[in-house]
């Protein structure tokens, strides 16, 4: 008896039970949140990411539960890295060579330009260039997904855990009000329906508000829209990579780290990259591409609610008003930009 106690297969079951009961309650309580908030969404119109933060500020006193810390910790890094991973799954190389050269050209350069606007900004308004990027990155690419990818690659702190709070609240509050309003300026503008997909897809922070607001013009700008929002999402590879290279080698010339320059790829980054080329090649069938697909979501609302459980109010509502400054004027830089762009192109 003894022997079979102490064997490979026995240890190997008493450590995957001993991780189970580590790390199954945090998740657990992540994934429940989640699940209430996408409930919310779907029956009261309400965004899903915008719903897991607050449900998860709501139950705030469970991160200083034993039981609970070590799952929700695992929720708010790995579940988050796995859920960008996924997103590789929602776009292929024929989704962006349908847009053409100049839409591609706009939305490259729009996504490039607001982060650096962002950067300015945030230098002039008192912040660091790290809060810029964060908040530029998230207005230019995918609203709350893009904050989560680009704060794990940032330096870690307790500063930094807040300001991605801020930023996942802000987006979406706007992105939320722009799934509103945008349509109604395309209208008033007199944009044809190509003009108000690429407007929409170029400016609205998140996917699902994108999908909103696209179709409630037509099915037409809501295909272009999606595609178009699809090929911001697909930015998100390269501008997190970029972004942790920077900070790698800035830490390095000030000595903090001891590899030097090394530049080591987050993994998540691999994982987006892989999916998007074994998807574009249709390696994947699509009945357990799409499952996938859509687990993203699932993945991301649960590490949302993660993030808001770890985090407390006070700490979200001492940020002051520069902060939403700072996001509203690269919310208005990007549609003025796309704006411009149209109307030179038209």
């Amino acid at each position: 008896m003894a022997a079979d106690t102490h064997s490979p297969v026995m240890g190997l079951l008493y450590r995957l039970d001993g991780t189970r009961k580590r790390y199954f309650p945090g998740i657990c309580v992540a994934a429940t949140i989640g699940i209430a908030a996408s409930f919310l969404s779907q029956h009261y119109g309400a965004p899903a990411m915008l719903m897991a933060l607050l449900l998860g500020l709501a139950f705030n006193f469970l991160s200083h539960e034993p039981q609970c810390a070590p799952g929700l910790e695992l929720s708010a890094k790995t579940v988050l890295r796995l859920g960008v991973a996924m997103l590789g799954l929602r776009i292929t190389f024929g989704d962006v060579l349908t847009l053409g050269w100049q839409p591609m050209l706009m939305v490259c350069s729009a996504v490039v330009l607001t982060i650096g606007f962002g950067v300015v900004m945030a230098r002039w308004l008192g912040f660091s260039k790290e809060f810029g990027t964060l908040t530029g990155g998230s207005v230019a690419i995918c609203g709350a997904s893009a904050a989560m990818a680009i704060s794990s690659v940032l330096p870690q702190s307790e500063q930094a855990k807040r300001d991605t709070l801020f930023t996942v609240i802000s987006v979406t509050t706007l992105s939320t009000l722009a799934m509103i309003f945008y349509p109604m300026i395309s209208e008033s503008l007199g944009l044809s329906d190509q003009e108000a997909g690429l407007f929409i897809g170029a400016t609205i922070h998140d996917v699902a508000q994108v999908v909103g607001a696209g179709y409630s013009m037509s099915a037409e700008v809501g295909d272009l829209s999606t595609f178009v929002k699809l090929l911001r999402v697909a930015m998100l590879v390269p501008i997190v990579m970029t972004i942790g290279i920077l900070i790698r080698r800035a830490a390095s010339k000030k000595g903090e780290q001891s590899q030097g320059g090394s530049v080591a790829i987050p993994g998540f980054l691999i994982g987006f990259v892989v999916l998007f080329v074994l998807n574009s090649l249709s390696w994947i069938p699509q009945n357990i591409a799409q499952p996938l697909a859509g687990s993203s979501s699932w993945l991301l609302l649960t590490a949302i609610a993660a993030l808001g459980v770890r985090t407390q109010l006070k700490d979200i509502l001492s940020v002051g008003w520069k902060p939403v400054l700072l996001v509203v004027l690269e919310t208005a830089f990007i549609a003025l930009l796309v704006l411009a762009y149209l109307l030179l192109m038209g």
